[in-house]
């Protein structure tokens, strides 16, 4: 994410998912703006339309929307997704007392004080302040700004993370940080976080909260709805092997474990709030947590992902919507782990 010396995983690089625009010697690796080549039709199989990030996001919202979705495309867009959370879109009763949202309130998360009902529940229907930003967004129009306005303007310098500073690897966009005025839309951005970690091996998908391999996303209002989501990466540095991996990502990818395997397929994790309706109090759809499996062969890997960057298995925040700011969830400490939250 925005290292002038170092290649990040996330954005533009051909690796790379993180914010490097601003980086003179990464304008090669910067995003195509020419159109990838429509898949020619296999004779074995009727030709499926292209699909959109936006018919991913009609297939994860309300009834209305998924119906609006060609049968065929929704049908492969389904099989390309891990929900870590259950998929639940008839529950769209918003519990506004329920035990696990009220605990979320006066206490610091902790995983292991909740059982995994109270989970999906925080996650189909988060705490107040989320849902009231999801519906500023929406209400916005889809305007960052909403999100902007919501933040805390105390700047924080972004501390040494894990050695970042011994090899002159700028892990965020920016030096610095905020976070949101709302302490209980931090403490939330942290659920989502280890929630993700926690149900990870559920699917078969290992993740580290680490400075090589799961530390970020991408807040983005979609395009069309304005709906709030974060579009998180993995795997951000895989270890540098001649064979496996034989490129150099520069100062952030020095040291890192993270193996080049098949897990890559599964790096793009998506994260939606719930969507409001028209009406002051409606909700048409409930939180989702999906894992987009961009195994080769599969819709997602076909359609989401540029030829450029098919090898890291990268899917783009922008192509959902307008992206506001990134969210590192960065450990900070010593000999003892201290995860906090750096919006950039």
């Amino acid at each position: 994410m925005g290292n002038p010396s170092s290649f990040s995983f996330s954005f533009v690089v051909l690796l790379s998912v993180s914010l490097t625009a601003s980086s003179p010697s990464a304008k090669f690796f910067l995003k195509s703006t020419s159109p990838s080549p429509s898949p020619s039709p296999s004779p074995s199989r009727p030709s499926i339309p292209k699909a959109t990030p936006c018919d991913l996001l009609s297939v994860l919202g309300s009834a209305n929307q998924s119906s609006t979705v060609n049968p065929l495309v929704s049908r492969e867009l389904t099989s390309c997704l891990k929900f870590l959370v259950p998929f639940a879109p008839a529950a769209l009763e918003c519990p506004e007392s329920s035990p696990a949202r009220r605990r979320l309130r006066s206490e610091r998360l902790n995983l292991r004080r909740r059982n995994r009902g109270e989970e999906n529940q925080l996650l189909w229907w988060p705490p107040e302040p989320v849902l009231e930003l999801a519906r500023l967004a929406v209400d916005s129009g889809g305007d960052p700004d909403a999100i902007y306005r919501a933040l805390d303007p105390t700047v924080l310098r972004v501390p040494d993370v894990e050695g970042c500073k011994e090899e002159r690897c700028e892990l965020t966009r920016t030096p610095y940080g905020r976070r949101f005025i709302s302490q209980e839309l931090n403490i939330y951005l942290e659920f989502l976080f280890e929630l993700i970690v926690s149900r990870a091996p559920e699917i078969g998908m290992n993740v580290l909260l680490n400075r090589y391999d799961f530390f970020h996303g991408h807040l983005f209002l979609a395009t069309g709805t304005g709906r709030l989501g974060i579009l998180f990466h993995a795997k951000e540095y895989p270890a540098y092997d001649k064979t496996a991996f034989p490129y150099n990502m520069g100062y952030c990818q020095k040291g890192s474990n993270v193996t080049y395997d098949e897990s890559m397929n599964t790096r793009n994790i998506l994260w939606l709030a719930p969507l409001p309706g028209d009406s002051g109090k409606a909700w048409v759809a409930p939180g989702v947590l999906v894992v987009l499996d961009a195994h080769p062969g599969g819709i997602i890997y076909r359609d989401f992902i540029p030829s450029y960057v098919k090898f890291v298995r990268t899917i783009y925040e922008d192509d959902f919507g307008d992206v506001a700011v990134d969210v590192n969830y960065l450990n900070v400490g010593g000999a003892v782990a201290d995860y906090q939250i750096y919006v950039c």
